[in-house]
Parts: C-alpha cells; sequence; structure tokens
C-alpha cells in the first residue's frame, strides 16, 4: 500500500523554515530560467513582426546587413522594372529604395547616448510596412524632418514630438511618433530618403532595396532573376530570412541565462538533498514504524521523493510568479548586425513557464532520489533506535 500524499504535505508544513529556504534557492534558478527564455522570447517576437512573407530585400552581393551594403541607383532602376513585382492603388510598383545609417542619443541610462538606427524612405516604403502615427504627421520631402518609433520616444528624453534632434550634417525636427506594434521599426528613426543621403553623401546610392512580390511563387521567380541579372552585384534574402539571422543575437544572452540557472541549480540540488537527507535522520522512526505497519520499501522511497518532488514544484510556482511581471518590461539589446540599439518587451510565455516547471521537477527529483533511497532501506531496528 502506498504512503498517503497527505502525509508528506503535513511534513513539509511542520518544517516551514526549511522549506521556505530550500524553495527559495530553486525558485531563483527557475525565476532566471524563465527570464533568459523570456527575453530571448520578446526578441524573436520582434524580429518576427517586422517581416512580411512576401517582401525581398536586396542587397550588395557578399552583404549580410544593410549597414555595411551598397545599392547604386542605377541597379535601383534596373529592380524596379523586373517583373512580378506587386503594384500599388496608383498603380507604382512596391519597391522601396533605403539608405541605413546610425544615430547617437543620449538615455537616461546611458549619458554618452546609444546607436539608433536611421532610415531614409520613400512614402512607398512607408506603405509597404504595417505602421501608424501614434501622433503628428508624417515627415515631408525634401526637408530636415523625421518620424521616431514609439521605443525611441519613450527611452530618449531628447526624441519627442517637437524636439530636435542632430545626425548626419544638422538638426533634424520631429513631426511624428509612429507605431509599428512589437517590430523593429519601433527602434527606427524615418526621414526622408534624399534628405538623408544627402547628409551622408550617397546621393548615388542606397544601402538596400526592399521589393514586394505578387504571390509566392512570383517571389522565387524575382528573386532568381535578380541574383542571375549579370547587370547586378546583388544579392537578395527574404525579409523573413533576414530578420531570423538577427535573433541570433539572443542566443548569447540565452546561453547565459541557462548557464546561471545550471550552476544555480547545482546548488540548489546539493541543499534539496541535503535537507531530504537531514529530514531522513531525524524522522527515523516515522520510517521504522510505517514499516512496521507493512509500507514497503517502495512505498517509502516513492513517499520521500514525492516529498521532495513536492517542494520543488512548490517552488518551481514560485520561480515562475517571480518571472511572470517581466510581461511589463520593456529594455534593449545592442545589435551587432546594425550597430543599433533594439527595444523589445520580455515575453513570459506559456512554454517558458512551463520549462521553468518541468526544470523545477528534475531538480527536485535529482536532489531527493538519493535521500529518498537511504530512507527505503533503512532497517526497521535501526530505525526505530533512532532518535
Amino acid at each position: 500500500m502506498a504512503v498517503p500524499f497527505s502525509y508528506n504535505i503535513r511534513n513539509l508544513l511542520v518544517r516551514k523554515t526549511t522549506t521556505l529556504m530550500t524553495a527559495s534557492g530553486i525558485a531563483l534558478s527557475v525565476a532566471i530560467l524563465v527570464a533568459s527564455l523570456a527575453l530571448v522570447d520578446g526578441l524573436r517576437a520582434v524580429f518576427d513582426n517586422s517581416a512580411n512573407p512576401l517582401q525581398l530585400l536586396v542587397l550588395r552581393k557578399g552583404g549580410n546587413s544593410e549597414l555595411g551594403s551598397t545599392v547604386s541607383t542605377e541597379d535601383f532602376e534596373i529592380l524596379r522594372a523586373k517583373s512580378g513585382i506587386a503594384i500599388d492603388r496608383g498603380g507604382q510598383p512596391l519597391v522601396s529604395q533605403e539608405l541605413v545609417n546610425v544615430a547617437n542619443l543620449p538615455s537616461s541610462q546611458n549619458p554618452k547616448g546609444m546607436n539608433v538606427t536611421v532610415r531614409g524612405l520613400s512614402p512607398v516604403g512607408i506603405k509597404m510596412r504595417n505602421v501608424r502615427l501614434v501622433t503628428g504627421r508624417w515627415f515631408q520631402s525634401g526637408k530636415r524632418e523625421v518620424v521616431i518609433g514609439k521605443a525611441v520616444s519613450d527611452r530618449y528624453p531628447s526624441a519627442r514630438m517637437g524636439n530636435h534632434i542632430r545626425f548626419g550634417k544638422g538638426d533634424w525636427e520631429i513631426t511624428g511618433v509612429m507605431d509599428g506594434g512589437e517590430s523593429v521599426i519601433n527602434s527606427e528613426i524615418w526621414g526622408d530618403f534624399n534628405q538623408v543621403s544627402a547628409d551622408y553623401n550617397r546621393q548615388d546610392s542606397s544601402s538596400s532595396v526592399l521589393m514586394r512580390a505578387t504571390d509566392p511563387v512570383a517571389m522565387d521567380a524575382l528573386q532568381h532573376s535578380v541574383e542571375a541579372d549579370p547587370r547586378l552585384n546583388a544579392s537578395t534574402i527574404t525579409e523573413s530570412a533576414y530578420y531570423q539571422s538577427q535573433t541570433a543575437l539572443g542566443a548569447p544572452l540565452e546561453f547565459l541565462g541557462i548557464l546561471v540557472s545550471a550552476i544555480m541549480a547545482i546548488g540548489s540540488g546539493f541543499a534539496t538533498a541535503n535537507v531530504m537527507y537531514a529530514t531522513v535522520v531525524r524522522r527515523g522512526k516515522e520510517i521504522g514504524t510505517l514499516k512496521t505497519l507493512g509500507f514497503s520499501e517502495g512505498s517509502i522511497l516513492l513517499s520521500f521523493l514525492s516529498e521532495s518532488v513536492l517542494l520543488a514544484g512548490f517552488a518551481g510556482v514560485m520561480g515562475c510568479l517571480m518571472a511572470l511581471p517581466l510581461n511589463w518590461v520593456t529594455t534593449g539589446v545592442g545589435n551587432m548586425m546594425s550597430f543599433s540599439e533594439i527595444a523589445f518587451r520580455f515575453h513570459v510565455s506559456i512554454e517558458a513557464l512551463l520549462s521553468g516547471l518541468i526544470f523545477a521537477v528534475v531538480l527536485g527529483t535529482a536532489g531527493g532520489a538519493l535521500p529518498a533511497r537511504a530512507a527505503a532501506r533503512k532497517e526497521i531496528l535501526t530505525a526505530l533506535r533512532e532518535a
């Protein structure tokens, strides 16, 4: 017969101080693990939401980022004439010539400033994105005006509606704030392509060309056409693949979080084992009594192991609750491909919470296995003689 589960719950409640101390160590390990997963999930969501599956990014051949790429105006005109390109309601091809650079803006966290992506584009480029104005108006062609992303406005005191920011050859007036949802758009500054190009002495070239295909079949054909054209020194990558490649910047952060969690888990595992061994010694008479009443070694082993898992499960729930408030935290991380900051919100997903709970249960099982075995193998007379 099995030892009643209520017996394990009662024992944990009796040892409140020890239970809470041990649970706190495991909970902290779980919270760090869930936070690491939430960080990467949030970063991945930003890049996933930035891409349109029918859009193609054209870069210089061999280039892997917009910042380090150059596409000539002559090449842009050739690209605009390609077949398979979608058109807007006015009959204009959805092809956007864009220039990408960075501006340094001071923030409250970093007075020396952080790099923010500056994108010069035309009205066609705006149409190709899922973006809306929160306040103000769009920049006008030929003027030193910019529209900033919502995250830029929130994170940089100098970047406010009506203010001026300095990059390129002078000051630019902020005429609006845009919201692209959970995407990189919120971390960018947009201005007129011709004006931004003039400031960076790039009138004859752009960083990239964004193209939208009419359908998936046309997109494959368009991609092949661009790469096979001998007039172009260009390579192509789908917008989805381009932003997916940038999620790699979260890998070191995820690895660091998991490493810290693992190191803390080892300590928590030893603490759990130590507590359970002490419990076995202290409850020797109970173990002897259970055996006298006819409970088998397997039942006693399962009872003590269940107690360890129950303790770890409780700690796992504590750790998940500790990490849950991160859902309302926005932070930023440097993007090594654009040399600028990407703002994102932690995303504590169901998968992350389940991973934390499983991690805690595994930890409780590993820490309680040997003490449970020791309890089960105690001789009746030896157990009854223990204090």
